[in-house]
């Protein structure tokens, strides 16, 4: 019995309490690690937001494997990385990077192998790419595929294990663990942001088609569309640029919504070469990481912040694209994702819809007032006018029958009052057969725009009478001297005259083309040389007329200018 007593190894009694207690610390650290595990899971299930969800997911890993960084990659469908959320970094810092990840090196090497990767010196692996410049230096690293559905979602990064320790099996089945349940939880999160996306753009959609239907002007409907497009988007910046109307090769911002809206609203910019001349020629969306000097001009990049991008096309091929959709966000900030660039796609197409439909509409608008004015017109002249002239033409004959003078002089002025007033119902008639948009260019509404471009500058609406066939018997050398006549004739009132009320009559009758503007204001000084008064004198005797600038009869002054309606000037 002794001697087998002998045999028996002699452990000392402090070594095997040592290793019993080392033993129950590992499976208490075990249990501990479970329970992190299993709160860190309900953690991230409590997140229904997406964004909140993925941030989440890293600095829970972050906790579970005691280090300083993490990030979460989001694989794109070109196979590199369409999204990045880093923890960890600051915000300074990540505004000096000089790069933003895309997916190479050892990032790209867990996209072509998603399977762990642990390593204790990230430069010595012969798939390191190196860092950009401003990126904090890094060393120890773990990397775990993310799947959802059994493809892969993204990885998740960790670096830095504290106290410069390497990350050991144990991090690497904890944190794989955590990515079995991080794929459930950002399962649930893209189902309910897929649902609140849709939600939003569905309310935006209905908006913007509310408002373009009832009327909304142009320039209101455009800013709602920026406005809802950029809360949708959590962009910073919102522009919806077009080609310029006034000038080829140049683009116009027609609105602005976020940062430096009220400098960029109206700004315009030479369109060759930019994203947006690509996406208005192409009606596909682009999305940048960031959008850099050369892909937008100077203009736009001084006042945009510069981050990532996404511009959208107002419409789709087939049809005219109307404008380009640009949302822009700080640098930093996520990229635009594949189901957000999509959701704002179908929020422009739709938007572009309304505003074909609200231009249809106000084309409807056009031409039913077009057809009401023709009509009212026809009546004036079938109805109205000829009973008036019969009237005239019985009065006429009553007062040939008058023996008392005074009674047959009032008969008389009767009939010279009816004679004005068929004659400015026949000025309204040409005015009604006139007012489509359409002939803007006829001598009626050059005279008309010329007189509302007076009142803007006078404070209030000259009045004004066109009397007679101006549009059809008016020769075209002289109406285009009638159009600066009348010009030059209300200037003088709005720079010298402090009128409060004017009024202009052009007439053509009797074969002579006449121009009265009257004003209210100072009149007249005693000794007036005036250029503007020459130039009305000196056409007029070009085209063998007279001008006259006199006090008018209640105060102010009235200039007539009288050419014959036939006219040629000595230079045509």
């Amino acid at each position: 019995m002794y001697e087998s007593e002998h045999l028996l190894p002699k452990v000392p009694l402090d070594q095997l309490l040592a290793e019993v207690q080392a033993r129950l610390q590992a499976v208490v650290a075990a249990r501990d690690g479970v329970h992190a595990l299993l709160e860190a899971v309900v953690s991230i299930g409590r997140e229904l937001e997406l964004e909140a969800a993925l941030r989440r997911i890293v600095e829970v890993a972050i906790d579970l494997a005691d280090c300083r960084y993490g990030a979460l990659g989001i694989i794109g469908d070109d196979g590199q990385l369409s999204q990045f959320i880093p923890i960890g970094v600051t915000a300074g810092e990540i505004a000096h990077i000089a790069e933003w990840p895309h997916g190479r090196g050892l990032l790209g090497l867990l996209i072509k192998e998603p399977k762990p990767l642990r390593l204790g010196e990230i430069a010595e692996h012969p798939e390191s790419y190196g860092f950009p410049a401003g990126h904090p230096p890094m060393r120890s690293f773990l990397g775990v595929p993310i799947r959802v559905r059994d493809a892969v979602f993204g990885n998740l990064y960790l670096t830095e294990k504290n106290g410069g320790r390497d990350f050991d099996e144990q991090d690497e089945t904890v944190v794989t663990a955590l990515a079995t349940a991080a794929g459930i939880a950002i399962e649930n999160a893209r189902l309910y942001d897929a649902s609140r996306r849709r939600e939003t753009w569905l309310d935006a959609s209905a908006e913007v088609t509310q408002a373009l239907l009832s009327g909304t002007e142009l320039d209101d409907a455009l800013a709602l569309i920026a406005s809802r497009a950029r809360a949708m988007s959590s962009a910073h910046a919102a522009i919806v640029v077009a080609p310029d109307d006034g000038a080829a090769g140049l683009m116009r911002v027609l609105t602005a919504d976020g940062d430096h809206a009220g400098e960029l609203d109206g700004l315009r910019f030479s369109a060759g070469g930019t994203l947006s001349e690509s996406v208005l020629r192409t009606g596909e969306p682009r999305v940048v990481a960031e959008i850099r000097a050369g892909a937008e001009p100077a203009p736009l990049l001084d006042r945009l912040p510069a981050g990532p991008a996404v511009l959208v096309p107002l419409g789709a091929p087939p049809r005219l694209v109307r404008g380009v959709l640009v949302l822009v966000r700080r640098r930093g900030e996520q990229p635009f994702a594949g189901p957000a660039v999509r959701m704002l796609q179908a929020f422009a197409s739709q938007a572009a819809v309304g505003l074909e439909l609200a231009d249809a509409r106000k084309d409807a608008e056009r031409h039913g007032l077009v057809d009401d004015r023709e009509r009212i017109a026809r009546d004036l002249h079938d109805v109205v006018v000829q009973r008036l002239f019969a009237s005239a033409m019985s009065l006429t004959a009553a007062a040939r029958l008058i023996d008392r003078p005074d009674v047959a002089t009032r008969v008389e002025r009767t009939v010279d009052d009816l004679d004005a007033t068929i004659r400015q119902i026949r000025s309204t008639i040409f005015a009604l057969q006139s007012a489509n948009e359409d002939v803007i260019d006829t001598l009626r509404g050059r005279l008309v725009a010329v007189v509302q471009s007076a009142g803007e500058q006078l404070g209030f609406a000259p009045g004004l009478q066109l009397i007679g066939e101006l549009d059809n018997a008016v020769p075209d050398d002289v109406g285009d001297q009638l159009v600066p006549v009348l010009q030059e004739s209300l200037s003088n009132v709005v720079r010298h005259a402090k009128a409060s009320r004017a009024s202009a009559v052009v007439e053509l009758s009797g074969g002579r083309l006449r121009v009265t503007v009257t004003d209210n204001g100072v009149g007249l000084p005693p000794e007036h040389h005036s250029s503007g008064l020459a130039n009305l004198a000196e056409r007029a005797g070009r085209l063998g007329g007279t001008f006259t600038a006199e006090p008018a009869p209640e105060g102010g002054t009235e200039v007539c200018w009288d050419v014959p309606a036939g006219a040629q000037s000595a230079t045509a």
